[in-house]
């Protein structure tokens, strides 16, 4: 029997779990697919917002605010990559102007670091945007940050406090009992005392499983141009549109972590939240809004195109509670942007509904708020790089050559407490693959080494998802 039981393993939840894992209880994570992150947290903007955009009031604003001061915090504690940027909001007209000084109002409300900057003072700032533009909102609030890392770094810590990852379990049904629910999976029953429905676009489905109709996903799909390192190193700021009549907030252009160019969303309805599909279409209105937005970016030097779906609900801020017919649950659905930006404090306000509702809530005794290191040959300097290939061989094996990724970084991702099953799976740990070649060089020996490390057939190693076969078996040529 589990005290908790936290559906969905994106972001949401493994905050969820990250801050159950500081209390003395048996906390269970059940995730449908093969890793955590493989949802919305996989495919978004990489962004920790300011907080001048949620309407103050809101849960939005609350909590963007209180979880970018945590996700700071736990980024330095868990060695997640991250970094402070500054953000604008260009305006182009002065009608745009207006929705500027609204942000501006909004921002001051919700105290974050704001103001308002004239074209010259846009340009100053960030000589890469448009000369087009009339003015902006500037904010030193922002930051953008490795987003499957951050969820990856707060689930391992609950593992290693003792939750339990039940991976490549769907939740087909919910019973309820006297003083517990039944979880039933493809896998078999899970019993529970409370349920944490962090199951992002399909939370709806979760929720009416409890009898809980309330929640109505609207999934928004937005897709993405990712570029080469040459063009990331153009800007030096997180640059949106001012939000149009229904509150999109446009297309930006921001550099990753990682020294990539991000380039996107747009944002349409999407029936099917597994419908990752992109366009031609709408990829052409992303390049030429991002080219209205900074002229010089060369899409020419597109390395990847994805969508990513976004979780949105029929409200208009975050959906967090108790369940309307099961106290048993919380919800955590509609997690969009900023969501996050609020992980964080959306985890410690499950831990405190869960509290309200019964939940005993004692402090553990040695909790480990910490995870193993990660090493990243390709930040160390030679002296660095020189002591630990010393200290172990594998480190000097590169693999991946357009990110600099060595064998040795590969096992250590294989030996972490939550192990990668997939070779996209080993890209969001350690990069290899996410380069120029995106894969077609280094793919086949991630493949190997994941089949050699983990001790499995090499046709038993996904791509990706569950089902993402690379190989089914020897030809009959090779037989013979």
């Amino acid at each position: 029997m589990y005290d908790v039981l936290i559906i969905g393993c994106g972001v949401t939840g493994a905050a969820a779990a990250y801050s159950l894992a500081r209390y003395d209880l048996k906390v269970g994570i059940v995730e449908r697919f093969n890793d955590v992150a493989c949802g919305a947290t996989k495919a978004n903007s990489a962004i920790m917002h300011a907080g001048y955009d949620p309407h103050p009031g809101t849960k939005m604003a609350s909590l963007n605010r209180l979880g970018i001061k945590a996700a700071k915090k736990i980024c330095k504690k868990l060695d997640v990559e991250y970094r402070p940027l500054q953000s604008l909001v260009l305006a182009f007209s002065e009608k745009d102007m207006e929705a500027v000084r609204e942000l501006y109002a909004r921002g001051k409300k919700n105290s974050a670091d704001v103001r308002i900057l004239d074209r010259k003072g846009v340009l100053a700032a960030e000589p890469a945007a448009s000369p087009d533009c009339v003015g902006a909102l500037h904010s030193r609030d922002s930051a953008i940050i490795n987003p499957w890392e951050f969820a990856l770094a707060m689930a391992e810590v609950a593992v290693i406090n003792g939750a339990d990852l039940l991976l490549e379990h769907k939740v087909t049904g919910i019973r309820r009992g006297r003083g517990k629910l039944t979880v039933v999976t493809d896998r078999g029953e899970l019993e529970t005392r409370f349920v944490v429905n962090a199951a992002g676009a399909f939370a709806e489905d979760i929720s009416a499983m409890a009898g809980d109709t309330s929640v109505k996903s609207l999934p928004r799909a937005g897709q993405y141009y990712v570029l080469d390192k040459e063009e990331g190193k153009k800007v030096n700021s997180v640059i949106f549109r001012c939000p149009d009549e229904n509150g999109f907030k446009g297309v930006l252009v921001a550099p990753t972590v990682h020294g990539n160019l991000l380039v996107g969303p747009d944002a349409e309805p999407r029936a099917d939240a597994d419908d990752l599909s992109t366009d031609r279409e709408s990829l052409d209105r992303i390049m030429k809004s991002g080219l209205s937005s900074v002229p010089s970016v060369n899409f020419r030097n597109i390395i990847r195109e994805y969508t990513g779906v976004r979780p949105t609900t029929s409200e208009k801020d975050f959906v967090i509670g108790v369940s309307r017919s099961c106290r048993r649950m919380i919800n955590l659905a509609g997690i969009c942007s900023p969501g996050l930006s609020s992980a964080p404090a959306i985890g410690d306000e499950a831990v405190r509904l869960l509290g309200k509702q019964g939940l005993v809530l004692k402090r553990r005794r040695g909790f480990i708020d910490e995870r193993p290191p990660v090493v990243r040959l390709a930040e160390l300097d030679d002296e660095e790089k020189r002591r630990v290939i010393e200290e172990n061989p594998l480190y000097g094996n590169i693999i991946c050559r357009c990110e600099t990724v060595s064998e040795g970084e590969i096992v250590d991702a294989l030996r972490r407490p939550i192990v990668p099953r997939s070779i996209d799976a080993i890209k969001r740990r350690c990069r290899a693959g996410m380069g120029r070649c995106q894969g077609g060089f280094c793919s086949p020996r991630v493949h190997e080494i994941i089949s050699r490390e983990l001790g499995v057939p090499m046709e038993d190693v996904m791509l990706d998802k569950q089902g993402s076969f690379i190989i089914t078996g020897r030809t009959g040529a090779e037989e013979n």
